[in-house]
């Protein structure tokens, strides 16, 4: 099974139990303390997420991947590259899981192949693959199956990989011998946590997604809370700064994919050039990335604030402010209101 997913892709499989109900009350208290913020559908959800044969009836067993995604391209450096964007205020940061192509397609379709692989082998096999797309509680799964251990962030690490991989899973009909959990390295570090721009780690192995910069820029749909507003800086899409500081990822694996190489203006364009884009460039230019979903009005409005920052920033040159206060003025009249008040906010930095 190992030789079939390695040619599809993935780096490494396992196979999970569904007996999660150890998690139910880790679960509940994350749910009761709100830190999943304006996520409803994680409310809704409530235990499903930890009772895999709710979610799907007649399931006995998981299998886990897991797929390598930094592009083929990523220099042994690249840590350090990332961190170096943060010293360029006018630069727009896109985290490097979104880059390329949409890992909800490229795994789920490989997912799929897999099953089908699997069913060929052994007979008829009831199935259904999820990639970050139900109620399932991905990184239990893979923690238990081998995949890795939690980190203090709550992502999965791997010794061989760090923790720059996505996860998939197949619920099965069928009884599948399990493999084994791996134990926990992260020691008394705390490079993650304190790594936290906006201190979403609250507490080893506990995040509140609502000061989480991947949540504020993708996840929440309102008006981003002022106080957390100067902490984004020029991210405005995803943050990788817990994955940055993680030792662990000096073993991050290159993805053998072109589906995971960078697209177009992902990395390296200027804030000014991204929010330049009208809706139908917005369209094009992110059609088959994750960066779609969250639409136009969102990404105007991270943009915004990124924007602000930038202009609150020292060593910008007039030229360059003067670049970034053109591009403000010209939504001022926008639309949305979302996008008129983190313009007007954006504005006003460049007073302060």
């Amino acid at each position: 099974m190992q030789d079939w997913a390695r040619e599809l892709g993935f780096s490494q499989i396992g196979v999970s139990g569904v007996d999660l109900s150890s998690c139910e009350d880790g679960l509940l208290q994350w749910l009761q303390a709100g830190f999943h913020g304006s996520m409803d559908y994680m409310a809704a959800h409530g235990l499903k997420r930890a009772r895999p044969a709710e979610l799907v009836p007649g399931t006995v067993s998981v299998i886990t991947a897991r797929m390598d995604y930094l592009p083929a391209a990523t220099p042994a450096d690249w840590q350090a590259v990332e961190w170096a964007r943060l010293e360029r205020p006018q630069e727009a940061i896109i985290s490097v899981y979104a880059r390329g192509r949409d890992y909800h397609k490229v795994l789920r379709s490989r997912l799929q192949k897999l099953a089908e692989r699997i069913a060929q082998e052994v007979g008829p096999l009831g199935h259904r693959a999820f990639t970050d797309s139900a109620p399932v509680m991905e990184a239990e799964l893979a923690r238990r199956s081998g995949q890795g251990w939690r980190g203090k962030h709550t992502l999965v690490l791997n010794r061989d990989a760090g923790s720059t991989f996505f996860l998939g899973e197949i619920y099965v009909d069928m009884a599948l011998p399990e493999t084994a959990p791996v134990t926990a390295h992260c020691g008394s570090c705390s490079s993650c946590i304190d790594a936290c721009p906006t201190g979403a780690i609250v507490a080893p192995y506990r995040v509140d997604a609502r000061r989480c910069i991947s949540y504020l820029t993708i996840e929440h749909d309102g008006p981003i809370p002022l106080e957390l507003r100067p902490l984004m800086a020029n991210r405005i899409y995803g943050c990788d700064d817990c994955q940055l500081a993680c030792p662990w990822n000096k073993f991050a694996q290159r993805s053998p994919l072109p589906d995971f190489d960078v697209r177009g203006a992902m990395v390296g364009s200027t804030l000014v050039q991204l929010f330049s884009w009208d809706e139908a460039t917005f369209l094009r230019c992110t059609e088959g990335s994750p960066i779609r979903r969250i639409g136009h009005v969102r990404w105007l409005r991270n943009i915004a604030v990124a924007l602000g920052n930038a202009l609150h920033a020292t060593g910008l040159g007039a030229d360059e402010q003067h670049a970034i206060r053109s591009a403000l003025q010209a939504r001022v009249a926008h639309d949305s209101n979302v996008v008129r008040e983190h313009v007007q906010w954006a504005l006003a930095q460049g007073n302060t």
